[in-house]
């Protein structure tokens, strides 16, 4: 079917004087995309040339003007519209300047958003949301749908739009940053928990709440919203919607969505509740991977069978760099949760298990709490082996907690400079029978450009030792 809105866009596009701030993952595609139309493209980006070669080198060929390094923001008031990276707040003053000049402000995901002829599904969160958006990516494929992954996730879609139909489904990862500036939501919303989170980048815990609710907030009456009846800060979002809304919770019935039956996942609606799949047929471990199939299941349970639910459920195997299993080396067990990057996320992947575990971790500060981390170090790890800024304030969360409760000191502590020697300790102080997990509570950025390099090479170490 003939997309109107993509034409239009089209149309409008080509006479305007269009400029790209960030040249990178999700710009890159977008940048070939425009000019594809024949768009006259200026690039900004404040990273140096050699930094950006990988990305210059596939825009080679490009009729594009760059703008690179210091000042590179210069002379914004001179362009129709700009598209912005999303790690780039959109109250930095020059772009303050340029909207209220009248300068049209918008960016990759939005204006795939807007343009998209087919349903849209948004999953956002603090933690979970690329393991639930892949599980109701496979969900919707297994039920026969032609699905599209992207946003935070994957592969940018824009420059693939021209091949979306008005039947398939598109499913999209986003995150607070891509979802500060939206002004349109998804047709389907899934929050699946909110916590601190990026508190370094977002002024606030407020401003980051608010940038989640995007997710949501310019739905329409015949939209979904799926919320975590669990986290008290997604559970009161209800009130807000305008949007019909489906819980899910691990603690209690819902009701209408999903929750824990008899031992199993099911669903509730008002015909009644029907089972899909037992709690220990689900092949990911985990309860935190118990709430992210409810999200999953409660997100698709209007368009797809129980039978999908339950086949995906059985089979999804996850996500690389969350609690991958990486490798068995004298019957010594190591698993990548290098997407940890939150002290909440590295809480859930220690209850996964139910021995006491080598936990290496630590990394770039984002001003978070690390209180209930001490909590849980002090009762699942034998051994902690700390990296990074990180590691002072997760040592003292845990001296502070078995302070607290008048605990003798259980956990043998390490620091070490780097990913390297934290593996080879941790090793080192290993027995047959035990686990070593990879998660660090922190970002990647004091060592890494991000997770999955620093999950690559923690896996690279691990493949060399004997």
């Amino acid at each position: 079917m003939f997309n109107e809105k993509l034409q239009e866009f089209k149309n409008r596009i080509r006479n305007k004087k269009v400029a790209v701030l960030g040249i990178g993952i999700s710009n890159t595609p977008l940048i070939k995309y425009l000019a594809n139309l024949g768009v006259k493209i200026t690039a900004f980006d404040g990273a140096p040339y050699e930094k950006l070669s990988k990305s210059l080198k596939e825009l080679e060929g490009y009729d594009i003007d760059y703008r690179l390094g210091d000042n590179h923001f210069k002379g914004l008031s001179s362009f129709d519209v700009i598209f912005k990276t999303p790690s780039i707040r959109p109250d930095i003053p020059e772009l303050i300047a340029a909207k209220q000049n009248g300068i049209e402000i918008t960016s990759e995901i939005e204006l795939f958003i807007e343009l998209c002829p087919a349903k849209t599904f948004g999953i956002t969160g603090s933690d979970g949301k690329t393991t639930t958006t892949s599980i109701i990516y496979e969900i919707l494929k297994k039920q026969g749908y032609k699905c599209w992954l992207g946003g935070n996730i994957g592969t940018p879609l824009l420059d693939r739009i021209d091949d979306v139909r008005e039947n398939d489904m598109v499913v999209l990862e986003l995150s607070s940053f891509q979802l500060m500036t939206l002004n349109r939501s998804p047709d389907v919303a899934v929050i699946t928990n909110i916590s601190p989170n990026h508190l370094d980048i977002h002024k606030s815990m407020d401003e980051y709440v608010e940038a989640k609710k995007n997710v949501f907030r310019y739905q329409k009456k015949n939209n979904l919203l799926i919320l975590n009846k669990d986290n008290d800060l997604t559970s009161r979002m209800a009130d807000e919607s305008l949007s019909k809304v489906l819980f899910f919770s691990a603690n209690e019935e819902v009701e209408e969505g999903a929750f824990i039956f008899e031992n199993g996942i099911a669903l509730k609606d008002s015909k009644g509740i029907r089972k899909i799949v037992d709690i220990g047929k689900i092949l990911i471990p985990g309860r935190h991977n118990v709430e992210n199939m409810l999200a999953a299941a409660a997100a698709t349970s209007m368009f797809a069978e129980t039978e999908s639910i339950k086949t995906v459920a059985e089979n999804f195997s996850g996500v690389e760099h969350r609690l991958e299993p990486v490798r068995e080396i004298n019957n010594i067990r190591f698993f990548n949760d290098s997407i940890a990057s939150s002290p909440t996320r590295t809480i859930a992947g220690l209850n996964s298990f139910c021995e006491k575990v080598i936990l290496i971790a630590g990394g770039k500060d984002k001003k978070n709490d690390y209180s209930e981390l001490g909590k849980v170090i002090a009762q699942k790890v034998k051994c902690l082996v700390l990296i990074g800024e990180t590691a002072d304030v997760i040592e003292r969360s845990y001296y502070n907690e078995i302070k607290r409760i008048n605990l003798k000191q259980e956990t043998h502590i390490i620091k070490c400079s780097n990913l390297e020697d934290a593996v080879a300790a941790a090793y080192l102080h290993a027995k047959p029978g035990d686990v070593i997990i990879l998660s660090p509570a922190s970002t990647s950025f004091d060592m890494y450009s991000n997770f999955e390099e620093r999950g690559d090479h923690f896996k690279k170490l691990v493949s060399m030792l004997d």
